[in-house]
């Protein structure tokens, strides 16, 4: 079980110091989730009444004996719980709850989008999206993943899976050596050095790179680079030019 909620429901002292002092008790429920997070709840509305958020360290004993304690501390903020009778301590599979968005062909189990990614509730697989990438109905028919299209120059739908297929092979193919260097003799090669770049064939000669925008070609920029439409508008290849609009 590599995510899990821990959860304890008992009459606990609560112990807060820092920014946010408190001495509370009562029957409340606390939850322990996988980053670490601490939230304690009493029966009131839906804000916890004590919290800690990722701290740096965490000393937590839970035993079936009914014995509960923990210690968290994040620079100047530490949260201590203890018990002082027990009612319930569980701990249960955690996953991000996200989209539903298929089917997995590898567990027959339901895929979810959520920040970014897809999961797999019931294998645990993940498969990271491109920035603006819209999932499709059809599936893949190499792998039965979910489609995705994704506008990168211009609409491409591929696989989820880049180990299927490959995003940036795609964009090579379409737009590798298809514009002109502004600054030299040499073409745009399409390449990946941390982010998709255009960058200049010359290079270290020419040093001429630009991140290869979201949104399609829409003709050419009065500079004489390409033009992307893009959610937020009509701009160059290069985003420092302004004679796009």
């Amino acid at each position: 079980m590599p995510d899990a909620i821990r959860v304890f429901a008992g009459d606990c002292t609560v112990t807060t110091t820092g920014s946010r002092e408190s001495d509370l008790r009562g029957e409340v429920v606390v939850l322990l989730k996988p980053d670490n997070t601490v939230l304690v709840h009493d029966c009131d509305g839906y804000q916890p009444v004590a919290w800690l958020t990722r701290p740096e360290s965490l000393v937590y004993d839970g035993t079936a004996d009914g014995e509960f304690s923990l210690t968290a501390v994040d620079d100047d903020s530490r949260l201590d719980v203890t018990a002082n009778a027990e009612y319930g301590l569980g701990r249960y599979p955690a996953s991000r709850a996200g989209t539903p968005v298929g089917t997995c062909p590898d567990c027959d189990d339901v895929l979810t989008r959520a920040n970014g990614v897809v999961t797999c509730l019931g294998c645990a697989a993940r498969y990271g999206l491109p920035a603006g990438a819209e999932i499709l109905d059809e599936g893949c028919s190499s792998c039965g993943l979910p489609t995705m299209r994704v506008e990168r120059g211009r609409a491409f739908t591929l696989c989820i899976d880049r180990e299927c297929q490959s995003l940036d092979a795609l964009i090579t193919d379409a737009f590798d050596r298809a514009w002109d260097c502004p600054d030299c003799d040499g073409s745009l090669r399409i390449i990946r050095n941390g982010t998709l770049l255009a960058g200049c064939e010359s290079y270290p000669d020419c040093e001429t790179a630009f991140a290869f925008p979201t949104g399609v070609v829409d003709g050419e920029c009065d500079c004489g680079l390409p033009a992307f439409e893009t959610g937020t508008g009509r701009r160059c290849l290069d985003a420092t030019c302004e004679r796009a609009g």
